[in-house]
């Protein structure tokens, strides 16, 4: 003879159903007292840019520097990196408040400003604080600088230094 085995009681769904409404007000209190994050502070949060830059100063004779770029930090604190078009590094420009240094290879050196940083570098003050703004499309005024910003929802800088001479030309083109 075989063993009968109990009948089983059915499964039914109230207790999920009837846990599920005493849940949902709790859950709904607890959602609608959470907080979200506040988003940081725009001109806190760090900004970064990659790309190519080109700089052309009509001097006599001409001079002319290219690289790749990577661009961080805000005009306060912040990193220039240059990199030739085959990817390795030719300078880093690093900057905070008191400091301002120039890595490249084994060598750092320490600069009275950023300014005259970019100078020796690329063989003009470009005016590095300045990228900020114009990469985030807010006009910043350099003196004897004009930057065109118009191309700049294509990926595409373009200032132009019309005093003291010689002139000159930079251009940006971000990666995308």
């Amino acid at each position: 003879m075989t063993p009968q085995l109990a009948p089983r009681a059915p499964i039914t769904r109230r207790p999920l159903a009837l846990a599920a409404l005493l849940l949902a007000p709790a859950l709904a209190l607890l959602q609608a007292c959470a907080v979200a994050p506040a988003p940081a502070d725009a001109a806190a949060q760090p900004n970064q840019w990659s790309g190519r830059l080109g700089l052309l100063v009509a001097s006599e004779p001409p001079q002319s520097f290219h690289a790749g770029f990577q661009l961080s930090g805000n005009a306060q604190a912040g990193e220039l990196s240059l990199n030739s078009p085959l990817g390795s590094t030719l300078a880093v420009m690093q900057w905070q408040p008191g400091q301002t240094v120039l890595r490249q290879g084994e060598q750092t050196r320490r600069y009275d400003s950023l300014e005259a940083l970019a100078q020796e570098v690329t063989g003009a003050a470009i005016p590095v604080r300045a990228l900020f703004g114009w990469l985030n499309g807010t006009p910043q005024a350099v003196e004897g600088w004009e930057a065109d910003l118009s191309r700049l929802p294509d990926g595409r800088l373009v200032a132009r230094r019309l005093m003291p001479p010689p002139t000159a030309e930079l251009r940006v083109v971000l990666e995308r």
